[in-house]
């Protein structure tokens, strides 16, 4: 008989054996069913000529103590930035936590022109309505190159610029061919829950699967599951598109905060090799060496690396990871 586990995830439900996968529990795509580790408040402001509404959890901090901007990645809701928060606010931080536009709990415009300049300016409108003019920011995966474009945008604001095992370290369409919208739509379209659970399985946590890690695919498996899969995938058919047409890694140079790479050195997370130029040999994501083509880009940035450790350090070993924080945050 097949050995099964089955998993409660806040209000999402996975079964999954060794080799099937169900998901029971269709999510919206502002995951009003999702619970989320703290408040959620909503800021509404104008972008682009339209009303938006955007997401975010704030634990004020203590008085005297700087506040830490986390920024999420692609993939993932601001929910998994819990465990980081709930250390940042022990020690009397305080913590600013949003989902972007396009993202978790956040409006998703398919009309929208997504960019790194933007997001990074609705999060400047964030902060503002926060009375914060001067936050440690951080970013993880996309969220990294929200993070640098803000950092670039706004060094006035920026006290600190720590990235986690950020995308964009390399310039992709250097080594990349193009891709137009529609095909990471028609892309997204084809995806299927097992798809997600198998890709994070595989890239992000070394062939491991447990319930911390399965909760964190959860909505993006409801998310295929519920009525509004169409518009999210052409949401995130247009964020993918930012991220080979936006770079960010050419301006590094241009960084005047003090700067710390976290990199888990087993990432090798490369958006576009699948569709590589012709002649082109480069490895993308190899985070074991990503540290010191930046380090030579700009030599004031210090890498910080995590040997071993995949995609979400914070996430996969969070003990480890926090200590180089710690560092960083010092």
């Amino acid at each position: 008989m097949m050995k099964r586990a089955i998993f409660s995830l806040g209000y999402s439900f996975l079964i999954f054996t060794f080799s099937t996968i169900v998901f029971a529990k269709p999510f919206s795509k502002n995951l009003t069913d999702f619970e989320y580790p703290f408040d959620v408040h909503t800021l509404t402001f104008e972008s682009q000529g339209r009303g938006l509404n955007m997401a975010y959890m704030y634990l004020p901090a203590e008085e005297g103590q700087p506040t830490v901007l986390l920024l999420h990645g692609k993939n993932f809701a601001s929910s998994y930035w819990e465990t980081t928060a709930n250390w940042l606010h022990n020690q009397g931080y305080g913590v600013v936590i949003p989902d972007q536009i396009g993202f978790g709990k956040s409006d998703k415009p398919v009309n929208y022109q997504y960019s790194f300049a933007a997001l990074a300016n609705n999060t400047k409108d964030l902060l503002t309505s926060l009375n914060l003019d001067d936050v440690i920011v951080t970013g993880h995966s996309m969220g990294g190159m929200v993070a640098s474009r803000f950092a670039l945008l706004f060094p006035e604001m920026t006290s600190k610029l720590i990235l986690i095992n950020p995308i964009g370290l390399e310039n992709y369409l250097h080594y990349v061919e193009y891709k137009d919208v529609e095909f990471f739509y028609q892309n997204e379209l084809k995806k299927t829950p097992e798809d997600i659970v198998n890709y994070q399985k595989k890239n992000y946590y070394d062939g491991d699967l447990n319930s911390t890690y399965a909760e964190h695919a959860s909505f993006l498996t409801g998310w295929i599951e519920g009525d509004d899969w169409p518009q999210l995938a052409k949401v995130s058919a247009l964020t993918y598109d930012m991220i080979f047409t936006q770079p960010v890694i050419e301006e590094f140079d241009n960084l005047q905060i003090p700067v710390t790479l976290i990199l888990g050195t087993r990432d090798r997370t490369g958006p576009g090799r699948g569709w590589k130029k012709e002649g082109v040999t480069r490895e993308l994501g190899r985070y074991d060496k990503l540290g010191a083509e930046v380090k030579a880009r700009n030599t004031a940035i210090t890498v910080k690396e995590l040997d071993g450790l995949g995609h979400l350090p914070h996430v996969e070993a969070f003990s480890r990871f926090i200590k180089r924080y710690e560092e960083a945050l010092d």
